[in-house]
């Protein structure tokens, strides 16, 4: 309704850097010498590699479906659409509540970070400044938060691609004391540590590191041109992010040992050793290893903020859509819909955590709930995205109509949904088999959350499956009204 929309602030450069914001950040920066310590160098490249083929397939229908439709509602608003009103409303708030607890989770980690510097000031207090800090940022414009993010998001840019430079000197042995060569790749034991079990069992780190790839899907209701930007951005994002991914695992793994205790093996409080920063202390750069924990705190900084920013729209999209109150509908005359983002906000006190179990203990703990929570919603991508194609030709369309094209269907979204339920299903079995409860329950929280959600709402409503020929494919009003005076 009028003075209650979105307005679409965000450039190309925006889009393109809020899907980096959001994929880089304690997935790479903190949590992966963890993988590398469970997997051995070659298992976690291997892991990474596998988890991305499926992102870039998401990707894929994503952005098919994205360039036609773009809304802030994006996933939730597919799911409805293309499955049902009640698989929609289960996805939606799955993501929401994914996006929320990351916000929880990178307000911890960025206390951790802090302690580098000020060791003796508790977590809790740097989750609190950082939350009000994200929140008055997201209170600001569309086009604002764009700017910000686009910036910070340079910065961490920056960051990797001197520690991959670094890095590669490091290994000729050109900077630093000593080079340990190719050394930690030569004992195959050691490079695929635990074998094909601990490679599954890391895919839900890897699996949560490239979480919000799928942001530019939430932020084509807010772009300009969604259906040239996000194709664009879609075709160029994916591989930059794997790069950095691969040639930082690739370089921590030649230069760390997997047993070293440094990587995360030895307790959860060792989780303030970053790799980032304990390569650059071995290079004997101390100054470097301060600064690169800055670059850091940035980048955890960047990733709670577009997950605000998407928490925050799926909220709203909902609440248009009569799957959320009413009152999260409404927006500023900014545009930003603040009852949204601050019910939103209020999840991130849980960052508050860290002042009760430990630091360490609360990021693990939100780390596992929000990377089963992510694959959940990557997994109704890639059905929704099947239905969809299948609508949009029962309706007398043609592949060429649409504005983007996934070219691997409908393998692509197949081949996604297969490997999704593996890795869903198997992420943490070693503590189902040696019933530890509390893991189990941290690990598989969000299956039972989501499937409740959906049969309760279907019960309620008795709604059942869109058939095909019945598909809402309609496109935003203001976009469709432009594509009519251009054709005129």
């Amino acid at each position: 309704m009028e003075g209650n929309e979105l307005k679409r602030g965000l450039s190309s450069r925006h889009m393109q850097m809020i899907a980096i914001g959001g994929a880089i950040g304690t997935g790479l920066f903190v949590a992966s010498g963890g993988t590398i310590s469970q997997a051995g160098p070659g298992g976690a490249l291997v892991a990474y590699a596998l988890v991305g083929l499926m992102v870039f397939l998401l990707m894929q229908s994503l952005g098919e479906m994205s360039a036609k439709i773009p809304v802030a509602g994006s996933f939730q608003t597919y799911a409805t659409r293309f499955v049902s009103p009640s698989f929609g409303f289960a996805i939606g708030w799955n993501y929401w509540f994914n996006w929320a607890i990351t916000v929880a989770a990178e307000l911890v980690a960025a206390g951790i970070i802090m302690s580098f510097w000020l060791p003796d000031v508790p977590g809790w207090i740097w989750a609190g400044v950082f939350l009000v800090l994200l929140t008055g940022l997201n209170a600001l414009s569309a086009k604002a938060f764009g700017e910000s993010e686009f910036w910070l998001s340079m910065i961490k840019v920056i960051a990797v691609i001197a520690f991959l430079i670094a890095g590669v000197l490091m290994i000729l042995g050109i900077l630093g004391d000593s080079s340990p060569g190719m050394s930690n790749w030569e004992n195959r034991e050691d490079v695929f540590h635990g074998g094909w079990i601990s490679i599954i069992s890391v895919f839900m780190i890897a699996g949560f590191s490239f979480q919000g790839t799928e942001l530019v899907g939430v932020a084509a209701g807010e772009a300009k041109n969604p259906r040239r930007e996000v194709p664009r951005a879609i075709r160029t994002v994916f591989w930059r992010i794997m790069l950095f991914y691969i040639g930082a695992i690739f370089i921590i793994g030649t230069l760390v040992s997997f047993n070293d205790p440094s990587l995360l093996a030895s307790g959860e409080a060792d989780i303030a050793a970053s790799p980032f920063t304990l390569v650059f202390e071995r290079a004997g750069i101390a100054f470097a290893a301060a600064l690169m924990n800055a670059v850091i705190l940035t980048a955890i900084l960047s990733a709670g903020n577009s997950g605000l920013y998407a928490s925050t729209r799926m909220l709203y999209a909902m609440a248009h859509d009569g799957k959320a109150p009413k009152i999260f509908g409404r927006t500023n005359s900014r545009g930003v819909p603040m009852a949204a983002l601050l019910a939103t906000a209020a999840v991130g006190l849980f960052g508050f955590l860290s002042a009760i179990v430990g630091q360490g203990a609360a990021y693990s703990w939100l780390l596992n709930v929000s990377g089963l929570c992510g694959f959940i919603v990557w997994a109704g991508i890639a059905v929704s995205h099947y239905r969809f194609r299948r609508g949009f030709l029962a309706q007398g369309n043609k592949v060429s109509d649409l504005p983007y094209r996934a070219s691997w269907f409908p393998i692509g979204p197949i081949l996604a949904f297969a490997v999704l339920i593996l890795v869903i299903a198997g992420q943490n079995y070693e503590a189902v088999l040696a019933g530890r409860g509390m893991e189990v329950l941290s690990s598989y929280i969000g299956l039972p959350i989501f499937f409740g959600l959906w049969i309760i709402h279907a019960r309620i409503t008795k709604d059942k499956v869109v058939p095909l020929d019945q598909m809402d494919l309609s496109g935003p009003a203001d976009l469709e009204e432009e594509e009519a005076l251009a054709k005129n």
